[in-house]
């Protein structure tokens, strides 16, 4: 990668000429150490085509975008809202961690750029005018377009304000002005916070910690149902994951090789042909890594005769990104004993799948699930003389079961964290809501408390549950789950 060139190394570009807009910029290039001759930079305003693009459609969600703005604005009549796309972080001196927007702005915009920020305007009459402010085609007559470290023959083109305005269906505006002009509104203001730290600080003095996090809260809730835009990228997500464990399993004899990071790296492969990226650190726990609930370091041995539990998902271009558990074994078998924990788990899911409905109380499926491990670990004699009921008052499975079933899953990972108590796990579920439903068995290495055998086994087993009008639909059923058809799946691949 070329370097970005330090402030002390800055280059400035020429005075500009009446009616141009002087600034200085900042290349990323070490070459030039003097500043730009007369010559160079009149040469390159000159001699470029005309690449604006006017064939352009709106994007596909882009009704639904609408939609979205329209019950936020109904929500909070006669406010200024702000929701910002969020700013490149720096990873080391010059060079930036890979730009994710903000979930909701990309929720209510369709929009994935940096530096986005999205108002919407109170109107005299009601309602309010929705504008994305945004970073125009870098300029190529003060010689932004090549002198700066984020003009576009360093980082690429930018569509025009114009070409965004078609492809989002909303008026855009060129964002470096946004601040200023924030700093001069006058009555109630919400913003996003924690994603652009320019913006919030224009609105310091017009703000209120209380009613931006009700602000955020509302945005979470918004997300609960999904519409039909959302459940296809989702369904997809889920399509492109199967697609992804199964690249896994092709490569199980390299990953014996090499180590955990061969199974991330093949899986990371897939998510970026079909997909934006991973939606989380994919976990590739092979052996006893698989007791660690969020291990990632993917550093570790992949040996024959052990199990690997993958816990991964593909982030659709749109990001929207499934989250799928498989338990394998590695050389394609399970072990008596395996099959016997792995059994227990899917009996939990299984339980747990079934509360999956509209009305069900949230909570219902984690409930199931947690009984049916309680009594397997009865039957196993771990728990002592106690009855079931009891272990569950108690909690005393959780020693192995460590977490809970299952989460809303969406643009994040774990989707709508921000909503209140009430509407999420103290709710009831309703048509359009996708959750997973995801129990496990933990023995760690050291757990004296078990048979020696058990230490070091792992198993999760995890599905992208999506409630339907009359019960549900295992979006990412295309991946087998009983004992026998993972084995029968795994030796087709590996033949």
């Amino acid at each position: 990668m070329t370097e970005r060139t330090s402030e002390s190394q800055e280059l400035q570009a020429p005075e500009s000429t009446e009616g141009e807009q002087a600034e200085t910029v900042k290349p990323r290039k070490n070459g030039l150490e003097r500043g730009v001759s007369d010559e160079l930079a009149e040469n390159m305003k000159q001699g470029w085509a005309d690449t604006e693009r006017h064939d352009l459609e709106p994007i596909p969600q882009a009704p639904n975008t609408a939609r979205r703005r329209a019950d936020l604005s109904a929500r909070f009549p006669g406010e200024r809202l702000v929701v910002p796309a969020g700013n490149l972080k720096v990873r080391a001196n010059d060079t930036d961690y890979p730009f994710r927007a903000s979930s909701d702005y990309a929720y209510l915009t369709g929009d994935q750029t940096e530096n986005g920020v999205l108002v919407l305007e109170p109107k005299e009459n009601g309602g309010h005018e929705a504008t994305a402010y945004l970073l125009p085609r870098s300029d190529r007559d003060n010689g932004e377009f090549w002198l700066s470290g984020q003009g576009e023959l360093w980082d690429g083109r930018r569509n025009s304000l114009t070409e965004n305005e078609k492809l989002l269906g909303l008026p855009c505006k060129d964002v470096r002005q946004l601040a200023e002009a924030l700093k001069e509104t006058t009555g109630p203001v919400r913003v996003l916070r924690g994603y652009d730290a320019g913006i919030e600080a224009a609105l310091t003095d017009k703000v209120t910690a209380e009613r931006d996090e009700e602000f955020r809260v509302f945005l979470s809730e918004m997300r609960r149902i999904k519409d039909d835009f959302e459940i296809a990228e989702l369904r997809y997500a889920c399509e492109a994951t199967a697609r992804g464990f199964e690249d896994v399993v092709r490569t199980l004899d390299k990953a014996e090789a090499t180590s955990e990071r061969y199974i991330e790296g093949t899986f990371f492969l897939r998510a970026r042909v079909e997909g934006n990226s991973v939606g989380y650190s994919t976990i590739a726990a092979a052996g006893p890594h698989a007791t660690t609930i969020h291990w990632v370091r993917n550093d570790g041995a992949v040996r024959s005769g052990e199990l690997l539990l993958l816990d991964a998902g593909v982030e659709t271009r749109n990001l929207y990104t499934a989250d799928v558990t498989r338990t394998l074994p590695i050389n394609g078998t399970f072990t008596p004993l395996q099959r016997k924990i792995y059994n227990a788990v899917l009996e939990a899911q299984e339980a747990g799948i079934a509360t999956v409905k509209p009305g069900a109380d949230y909570r219902d499926f984690h409930h199931a699930a947690q009984r049916v491990l309680a009594e397997r670990l009865l039957e196993w004699g771990l728990l002592g003389d106690m009855d079931v009921e009891k272990v569950l008052e108690l909690g005393m499975q959780r020693r192995w079961t460590m977490h809970g079933t299952g989460h809303m899953l969406g643009m994040d990972v774990h989707d709508c964290a921000a909503a209140r108590t009430e509407l999420y796990v103290e709710g009831t579920l309703e048509p359009g809501m996708c959750l997973t439903v995801e129990p496990g068995l933990y023995f760690q290495p050291d757990d004296l408390t078990v048979p020696e055998e058990y230490r070091g086994i792992g198993v999760r087993i995890e599905d992208d549950i999506l409630v339907t009008e009359d019960g549900n639909e295992i979006l990412s059923s295309a991946l087998p789950r009983e004992a026998d058809a993972v084995e029968a799946w795994m030796a087709g691949l590996l033949a």
